[in-house]
């Protein structure tokens, strides 16, 4: 590099600008490799719904993160997320309900993670009574939420059991997938994403499923929910 044309800047300036570049190399890097979200001892990178910090109902125990009662509220990541892969351990107690959210958007306006997300379910499918609501166990683990059911009921392991989760959002398109299997395939935006949230409870519910990008919530629906192992690869 010929420095002579950067002799009318000062050391400051300089400094900065050389950070500058090497900071968004840096963030280019990131994009295609796995990040934790969860380091398995502390909440780092995640906040309570509409808090500054983690509401104490979500608590650490043996690597995972836990909610052990209702009133933590829905747990946000700090970090917005478009195209991503994002993998991680779910186990849910007896009867228990919860959620994986994506695309989330942080405003006072909406209520909750749910306004605007769509919500890739947990469940006890056993136990829970929203297991048999819905439509064709559009309800069920692993369902997009009111819109789409997993195509096998098998996958799901009970209550008081892990199971790993991989929910990937590229170009338009979602997967969500439990225990190694592919069970729901759908589009995120245009004429067969319209028809989804037309069909569902959520058609009138200004906001819902239309941003591209978001914050990733794991719900709080009252019950005692784990989460182990999490992280995510921007695509």
């Amino acid at each position: 590099m010929n420095f002579t044309k950067w002799q009318g800047f000062g050391k400051t300036a300089l400094i900065a600008l050389f950070s500058l570049a090497l900071t968004g190399n840096e963030a280019q890097a990131q994009k295609g490799k796995w990040v934790k979200l969860f380091d398995g001892k502390t909440t780092t990178g995640w906040h309570s719904w509409q808090e500054s910090s983690v509401n104490p109902q979500w608590k650490i125990e043996d690597g995972a993160i836990v909610l052990a009662e209702k009133g933590g509220k829905d747990l946000v990541t700090d970090k917005e997320y478009g195209d991503f892969e994002l993998e991680l351990e779910w186990k849910i107690s007896e009867g228990g309900n919860s959620g994986i959210i994506y695309h989330v958007v942080e405003d006072k306006k909406y209520c909750c993670p749910y306004s605007t997300g769509p919500e890739i379910q947990i469940l006890d499918d056993v136990k829970h009574p929203d297991a048999k609501a819905g439509k064709d166990g559009n309800h069920k683990s692993a369902s997009l939420y009111d819109m789409l059911p997993p195509s096998d009921f098998t996958a799901t392991k009970p209550a008081g059991e892990w199971n790993k989760a991989k929910v990937i959002i590229k170009n338009g398109h979602g997967e969500s997938w439990l225990n190694g299997k592919k069970l729901v395939e759908f589009s995120t935006m245009g004429p067969e994403w319209e028809k989804l949230v037309a069909n569902s409870k959520f058609k009138t519910w200004n906001g819902f499923g239309v941003s591209q990008k978001g914050k990733i919530a794991l719900q709080d629906h009252g019950n005692k929910v784990s989460f182990k192992n999490i992280r995510i690869k921007e695509l």
